[in-house]
């Protein structure tokens, strides 16, 4: 009896093995590092290389928006400097002396990735870039994002602007709580009417490709590979998920799996 009870539970297991992939197949993500995090209750559904110090790229702007957008009186206009206009490679061709509100400016950060509007609005609420770097640190430790140190509000290369998966997500965590800034990430394009007038497309591809998206932001440097945070909520669970150094588009595929992770771990608490 006991032999045939032995035989049963083995054969259970090799159906179960052979009709569901294991954990480690389902998450073979590329990406360096990489976590997801819900919202609601701060609980880590995923985490691999969550500490490591890395280089953001333009997941920086998720930080420059926020701090922007807490200095108040967004639709106050901005007067664009000569220096704001020799920001490289993305830009939306800011003219020295052009004035633009600084909510239209954080439309372009967020969507177009515009490095010329970065410099635009660090200048226009911290005075310099120096002294705005200095709000944005003290904005992620109260956000919790104790290990980020950043120098400059566009995320352009610098070996002293890091941070870290982990902190990428409680920086966005914070940032998403905030309406204005939610509007802001979820927004597919926006009609930007100031010289040159175009349109601005989201360069986050997953608010149209992942069901439930409703932000996140793209980055790329060359020594930071390709980085990006995403968040989307589904049956009133919200998720973040980060992924640093990724290389080619696996890691939209990435993305989709750990959020597809993420929402079948939450259904299961």
């Amino acid at each position: 009896m006991m032999a045939k009870l032995c035989r049963f539970v083995s054969f259970l297991l090799v159906l179960v093995s052979a009709s569901e992939p294991s954990r480690a197949a389902a998450l073979a993500i590329a990406e360096t590092a990489a976590v997801v995090l819900r919202s609601d209750t701060g609980q880590w559904l995923y985490t691999k290389s969550a500490d490591k110090a890395m280089y953001p790229a333009s997941t920086t702007k998720i930080l420059t928006t926020l701090v922007a957008i807490e200095s108040g009186n967004l639709d106050r206009a901005v007067t664009v400097a000569a220096s704001d206009t020799k920001a490289e490679p993305s830009k939306v061709s800011l003219r020295a002396g052009q004035r633009v509100p600084l909510r239209a400016l954080l439309y372009a950060v967020m969507l177009r990735s515009a490095n010329d509007a970065s410099l635009t609005v660090a200048r226009a609420v911290g005075g310099s870039v120096s002294d705005f770097a200095a709000l944005m640190n003290a904005r992620a430790r109260k956000a919790g994002a104790t290990q980020t140190r950043f120098v400059n509000p566009h995320g352009l290369h610098d070996p002293r602007h890091v941070t870290t998966a982990r902190d990428l997500a409680l920086i966005m965590r914070a940032a998403m709580a905030n309406p204005v800034f939610r509007q802001i990430t979820g927004a597919k394009s926006y009609a930007w009417r100031y010289s040159p007038a175009q349109t601005l497309e989201n360069h986050n591809k997953m608010l149209r490709t992942y069901v439930g998206c409703v932000g996140g932001k793209t980055g790329y440097v060359r020594a930071s590979g390709k980085t990006l945070v995403v968040v989307a909520r589904r049956g009133g669970v919200e998720l973040i998920a980060v992924l640093l150094d990724g290389h080619g588009d696996r890691i939209w595929q990435d993305a989709a799996a750990l959020l597809d992770h993420g929402f079948r771990a939450a259904r299961r608490k």
